[in-house]
């Protein structure tokens, strides 16, 4: 992100009065957390713990995101049951990565390989190219094109913060980004999580791990419709009990209820 988005970004974010007082922490189980949530009808946002709401970190598989739109307008996917990833044969510990995935399947199944083969195929130049188009992070993609969005000991990755997820999830919403309504419409298809009589919940998770293998980090990203607004979210957690994406994704629930938002 260049300097002069992330000013017009950070004037965006200058604080409401009363926000932090919306939002419960109590309902953060005491992570360090990172909460934004923007409603993009009234311009309002409400933050929590604005220093970790700017720390960038690790974007896990909440990249899939991007990478899913970059797949899909480079033609490599061609709809949301498109059947375009063929099973390698290895096993796997997560049983549902074990088979040949549909675009729906491989994005709720979150299927690190899947997506790594989706990375090879449109290759580092035009991964690049897409990455500096968007501003996404610091678009470091140094540790290879099939790793760079996941942490890994002793290697770099990009990193980007939740003030910039909800950016750039804005964007896109907004029609902003270079991608089509066609496949942005795809996107949210596969991106719909949860749908209550007060709203539709839209989010992708995203967790980390240490070398010894225990969650260090989790992320849920997205938007949520709810009486006839957009509420677009970014929530980050760190430290505490194995922090990780599934637990980001029950907090941020619990907020949008007590809320009444879901």
């Amino acid at each position: 992100m260049n300097r002069m988005t992330l000013l017009l970004f950070l004037l965006l974010m200058l604080p409401v009065p009363s926000n932090a007082q919306d939002i419960d922490t109590s309902l953060f189980r005491g992570y360090d957390t990172a909460f934004v949530l923007h409603n993009s009808s009234t311009a309002q946002t409400e933050s929590v713990n604005p220093e970790l709401s700017a720390r960038r970190l690790s974007p896990c598989s909440t990249f899939k995101i991007y990478n899913t739109l970059f797949g899909l307008e480079l033609g490599l996917i061609k709809g949301a049951d498109d059947p375009w990833y063929t099973w390698d044969g290895v096993q796997r510990d997560i049983e549902a990565w074990n088979h040949d995935l549909t675009l729906r399947e491989s994005f709720r199944a979150s299927a690190v390989p899947a997506y790594q083969v989706l990375a090879r195929q449109i290759g580092p130049d035009r991964m690049k190219t897409f990455i500096d188009k968007i501003g996404y992070g610091t678009g470091d993609m140094a540790s290879g094109i099939d790793t760079f969005w996941l942490p890994r000991p002793g290697k770099t990755s990009i990193m980007i913060s939740a003030n910039e997820q909800v950016f750039l999830l804005k964007k896109l919403l907004e029609g902003k980004l270079p991608f089509s309504k066609e496949h942005v419409a795809i996107l949210k298809d596969i991106m719909l999580f949860k749908e209550t009589c007060r709203g539709k919940l839209y989010g992708k998770t995203g967790s980390g791990m240490d070398e010894e293998g225990h969650w260090n980090l989790g992320w849920f990203v997205g938007f949520i419709e709810s009486g006839g607004e957009v509420h677009i979210f970014a929530c980050n957690i760190t430290d505490g009990d194995n922090p990780s994406g599934l637990i980001a994704r029950e907090i941020v629930i619990e907020v949008l209820n007590a809320k009444g938002l879901l």
